[in-house]
């Protein structure tokens, strides 16, 4: 990942857009617009944070978590997300949650399986998103032919999720293989499937998410003078989400920039100015996950370290196993006591 990185930053640098322009567009900014998009960033990280409790709440018996520590680990994941590569802030986040639910059996797996359910009803927004950009914005080719395979694998998962959404039974894990474990752990979370209203909850903090990260993407274009109209910001955003799917290195820096100012240019907007747009763009989505992580990885007591150490779907089960140790360790010393008395 260090030698891609360093490969893409060297390609950038002898081939990447004019840097003098670049600069020219940084120094034109319109901070008003900035402050509102960081504004509206903050607000989807609210609503889709809301998303994830909704998903939670039908996951996992009571007592739930209150919201504050919902809200704290989500804020946590995205701080992950943001400054490493991967997706450790997904694992980030379940940690910070368990850590708070102690001697829940099983809350690892659970709170696992919410995470998918939850990043999979982030697809019903997105498939609006894309067939509002597929009618009203000019796309490129090579955009429309992602596109449709990005629609076709989430019709994927989405069928997927109703065929295999399981109640949670808190059917045991022990002995099953590390990929039976992860789709155990998948069907327990993806249980709000069997409760409609609760799936359409979460499907409108989700699209309220969506909606502002929408208006955020074209205020940021207001602030560098792009005025391409809100179907543009669409593409945007739905292109820079597409790049940052398989985050080779912390935020994919220069391929989402790419991904940005290349369907920009049908719009008249020159690649230098749309490269800068998109730095702009993953700084002001950088500021809200980086800022609000941290205040809460503070409070939470962790470090940057221990977010590089989250264990895998093989490990979830530890939290449990370590109860049970713990149990073990308590009667043990009983029973050698109640066999001594015996002989």
């Amino acid at each position: 990942m260090l030698v891609a990185a360093i490969g893409a930053g060297v390609a950038l640098w002898w081939h990447g857009p004019s840097w003098a322009v670049v600069s020219d567009a940084f120094s034109a900014v319109r901070w008003r617009w900035v402050f509102v998009a960081i504004g509206l960033n903050l607000l989807s990280v609210l609503a889709r944070s809301l998303a994830w409790r909704t998903v939670i709440n039908q996951a996992v018996s009571p007592p739930q978590p209150p919201y504050r520590l919902v809200f704290a680990a989500f804020s946590v994941g995205l701080f992950a997300n943001a400054v490493l590569p991967g997706r450790i802030g997904e694992l980030a986040r379940v940690a910070v949650l368990t850590r708070r639910m102690p001697g829940r059996r099983g809350i690892w797996a659970t709170l696992v399986g919410t995470v998918f359910a939850h990043r999979l009803f982030d697809l019903v927004p997105v498939l609006a998103l894309i067939v509002y950009v597929l009618f009203a914005a000019k796309i490129p080719e090579w955009a429309v032919t992602s596109l449709t395979i990005f629609v076709v694998v989430a019709v994927g998962l989405l069928a997927f999720a109703f065929a295999t959404a399981k109640r949670p039974d808190r059917s045991p894990l022990d002995g099953l293989g590390a990929v039976r474990r992860l789709l155990t752990m998948v069907r327990y979370g993806l249980g709000v499937m069997h409760k409609p209203l609760a799936a359409a909850e979460a499907v409108f903090f989700q699209s309220v998410g969506w909606l502002c990260q929408l208006f955020a993407v074209w205020t940021t274009m207001l602030a560098f003078h792009i005025h391409a109209g809100l179907a543009a910001a669409g593409v945007v955003l739905v292109l820079m989400n597409v790049a940052t799917i398989f985050p080779l290195w912390p935020g994919n820096v220069g391929l989402v920039q790419a991904a940005v100012a290349l369907p920009l240019g049908r719009y008249g907007v020159s690649y230098a100015r749309g490269f800068a747009f998109g730095i702009g763009l993953q700084a002001i989505e950088a500021s809200v996950g980086v800022g609000v992580g941290m205040i809460f990885l503070a409070r939470e007591g962790l470090s940057f370290a221990m977010l590089k150490r989250m264990p895998d779907a093989a490990q979830a089960e530890a939290p449990e196993d370590e109860v049970d140790a713990d149990d073990r360790g308590t009667h043990e010393p009983e029973k050698r006591l109640v066999g001594s008395r015996r002989r």
